[in-house]
């Protein structure tokens, strides 16, 4: 039982398919992009996730592209500074801690950089069928031949395909937390250097670092909603959206709005969590956002990939041949931590969780437990 197709290219796959080549499997990644995904939000690199990067090796050239914030300001409606911090910023928590931020495409450039020569990966393609029986799951794809595989892992984020064909629809398992998020680069039109603004005004607000030696912005755009109805959710719909908001602010509403129109990386999506009774059926498993996703307001969706996917393989390769009890073990071990993290963003809403909160929920595993 040593081939593993894993759908979903961006972090948590990757580092899956690296622990289980050092256990001797062959993983196979396919990713629907047709490369390594750029844009995306500053993400962080906690606790027990830090280990994970350190065995990997990557620990020191993560720690070399992290984000290098001064700290923050804190601004009213109107744009006027009414609180600012140099101790720590909202995207990162303490400025001094041992935590690293990174910007997300910098993490997937640097995993899939360091998988790729013994790696399998099929980029511009996505999974369309699986078909299990008692010697594997047959696998059907949008381009490849079809092909049979010992085992399927989903880790295609919190809209996985793998997800709906093994466990039925995502409205199952999707628990919205009442506000979308939109993320989009710019150029830095407010001269930032290394200095974060974030601002509320009413039911929405947004968050500003610098990134690139401070030559570009990176926006997190939030506001508050219920679930949208399914033509709202449609991407151009989503930008028309963001962009009507955008343009009500009464500070610098009208450039954010014409960042958001022109922005090439353009992302927006519900905040919501994964909730589910179990994250396998036969030989499906599910890994970070797919099973899991704690949301952007727990700050911890990157760590829990990074350490599900150290525990999956671990798992997998204890119990040689029998992926029912190495999946029975996955589930024991990461529930707890997951539960912790997810309950980290709904907390305190509309503000971040409490920092010894964060602490618990950051080390509340151990990698060889």
């Amino acid at each position: 039982m040593r081939t593993v197709l894993i759908s979903g290219g961006g972090i948590a796959g990757p580092v899956l398919a690296h622990r289980l080549r050092h256990h001797g499997f062959r993983p196979t990644v396919v990713e629907r992009a047709p490369g390594p995904r750029a844009g995306g939000q500053a993400v962080d690199i906690r606790g027990v996730a830090l280990d994970v990067v350190d065995r990997m090796g990557l620990l020191e050239r993560a720690s070399r592209v992290r984000t290098r914030m001064r700290g923050m300001s804190i601004l009213g409606p109107d744009g006027s500074e009414v609180d600012r911090s140099t101790e720590a910023t909202f995207s990162s928590g303490r400025l001094d801690g041992e935590d690293i931020e990174v910007l997300r495409e910098d993490l997937v450039r640097m995993v899939h950089e360091h998988t790729r020569a013994d790696v399998e990966y099929l980029f511009g393609d996505s999974i369309t069928g699986l078909d299990e029986d008692e010697s594997g799951v047959r696998a059907r794809f949008t381009h490849a031949a079809p092909r049979t595989f010992d085992l399927v892992v989903g880790a295609d984020g919190l809209h996985s395909t793998v997800r709906r064909l093994a466990f039925g629809p995502e409205e199952r398992f999707v628990h919205h937390l009442g506000s979308y998020l939109s993320v989009f680069g710019t150029d830095n039109f407010l001269a930032l250097e290394d200095w974060q603004m974030w601002l509320r005004d009413g039911d929405m607000g947004f968050g500003i670092m610098p990134v690139r030696g401070n030559t570009e912005l990176r926006i997190a755009f939030g506001f508050e909603s219920g679930p949208l109805a399914p033509e709202l959710r449609t991407g151009d719909a989503l930008r028309r959206l963001v962009i009507d908001r955008l343009e009500t602010l009464r500070w610098e509403g009208a450039r954010l709005a014409e960042a958001a129109r022109k922005a090439p990386d353009f992302y927006c999506d519900a905040m919501a969590q994964i909730r589910m009774d179990a994250w396998s059926r036969g030989r499906v498993a599910l890994l970070g956002d797919a099973g899991y996703c704690p949301s952007p307001l727990s700050g911890q969706g990157t760590s829990l990939a990074l350490v599900g996917a150290h525990v999956l393989a671990d798992s997998l390769a204890q119990a040689p041949g029998d992926h029912e009890a190495a999946y029975a073990r996955y589930e024991e071990r990461m529930r707890p931590f997951v539960s912790l993290n997810q309950a980290l963003a709904t907390e305190n809403p509309g503000a971040p969780a409490s920092e010894e909160s964060v602490t618990r929920a950051k080390h509340a595993i151990s990698l060889d437990g």
